[in-house]
């Protein structure tokens, strides 16, 4: 793999753990600011919404410059975003910092997902992208603990400091390693949007949606999981999120490596792996020995998924794969929020946590069900006897 792939991965860890980190500071941004908890969590999700709209606001425009350029642009303005958070007065200044950061993201990872394919030959080229999202990988096993111990020792605007030092880092080693490559003359704005209101590529936005809702709908509420209905004491809980990153680790290369091989095998096997996790979840999660080891599995499951969906958006879009990609970066961050609504009413139903699982089961189980019924699409049909 070129060292070139793993310069665009360093801007993936310094996007991701700034991403993250704010999980185990918002007691800290609270006490700072004088605010509820609720309220701090709404620098989530600003996060979240920013990269909603950084993918029409930012991708359309940036799209016809050169590609390697327009990264380390992306990565500038991160730092800005980083630093203002750093020195924000106030909470709606830092809330406004949070935004700013948060609209590099889909462009960020669309245009280093096509950079990054560009790089290999094309049987490599979903590996060289699940690369680049092992950044991300890293950032949830290392950058964000390592963020949040270093914002609870020194205050959380030091973490902010550290943020803005990882993007200004990233820029350069990408400026200096990544070659120059081929930028495709796009089309105007309206036919790129025209592009993605092709049923195809709608199919696979919504395949992202649904297929990756799945995993936000219990992930978002795995530690009260895991103390609550497994028994787990709290101070485990950091150390089994560690297991999960390490499971994230294996299945992400997992799923550049099954992609290469055959799109539509990727996301059926990797979708599969997701659902039976989860059902698997469902059925032993009061038990901690056979529930450490599901940890590790559905965080492998997780990011083999992120490959095939993320191929498979570009793949649908033809002559507009920059836009795809950060749509369905998008498209990622949508499944998050939402899948966080529909998991809280489960929780607050009747079913209750206990059955969390296997409604997000149900959810994946949808997205192969999808899978399916775009590949059979897809096939060539068989010649009628004479």
């Amino acid at each position: 793999m070129p060292f070139a792939v793993f310069a665009l991965a360093t801007g993936a860890f310094a996007i991701s753990t700034t991403e993250f980190v704010i999980l185990g500071l918002l007691m800290n941004v609270a006490t700072d600011f004088n605010i509820s908890i609720s309220t701090a969590g709404m620098l989530i999700t600003a996060y979240a919404v920013g990269v909603v709209i950084g993918a029409p606001l930012l991708t359309p425009i940036l799209a016809r410059f050169p590609r390697k350029q327009v990264i380390v642009f992306l990565l500038g303005l991160f730092t800005v975003g980083n630093l203002i958070g750093a020195l924000a007065p106030s909470y709606e200044i830092l809330l406004a910092s949070r935004l700013l950061t948060a609209l590099v993201h889909a462009s960020f990872y669309g245009l280093a997902s096509i950079v990054a394919s560009q790089l290999v030959t094309p049987d490599k080229q979903a590996r060289a992208m699940s690369m680049v999202f092992m950044g991300a990988t890293l950032a949830n096993v290392i950058g964000a603990p390592v963020g949040t111990m270093i914002g609870l020792e020194w205050g959380w605007r030091s973490t902010s400091y550290v943020c803005a030092m990882l993007g200004v880092l990233s820029a350069i080693s990408i400026f200096w390693i990544v070659p120059r490559v081929h930028t495709e003359k796009p089309k105007n704005i309206g036919a790129e949007f025209k592009a993605l209101l092709q049923p195809k590529v709608m199919g696979a936005l919504s395949l992202t949606l649904i297929g990756f809702g799945g995993t936000f709908t219990l992930l978002t509420y795995i530690a009260p999981l895991l103390t609550e209905i497994t028994g787990f004491a709290e101070q485990h809980v950091s150390a089994l999120l560690l297991v999960f990153g390490l499971g994230m680790a294996i299945g992400n290369p997992f799923g550049g490596w099954i992609t290469d091989k055959n799109l539509g095998t990727g996301l059926k096997a990797t979708l599969g792996c997701l659902f039976l996790s989860l059902l698997a979840i469902g059925f032993f999660s009061q038990n901690p020995y056979i529930m450490t080891v599901l940890v590790f599995l559905f965080g492998a499951a997780m990011f083999a998924t992120i490959t095939p969906l993320q191929v498979n958006a570009m793949k649908a879009a033809g002559d507009a794969p920059v836009m795809a990609a950060s749509f369905n970066i998008a498209a990622f961050n949508l499944a998050n929020a939402l899948a966080a609504s529909i998991g809280g009413k489960v929780i607050d139903s009747s079913l209750g946590l206990s059955n969390l699982p296997f409604v997000a089961a149900g959810i994946a189980l949808l997205g192969i069900a999808m899978t399916f019924i775009a590949t059979a699409k897809t096939q060539p049909a068989k010649p009628q006897p004479a």
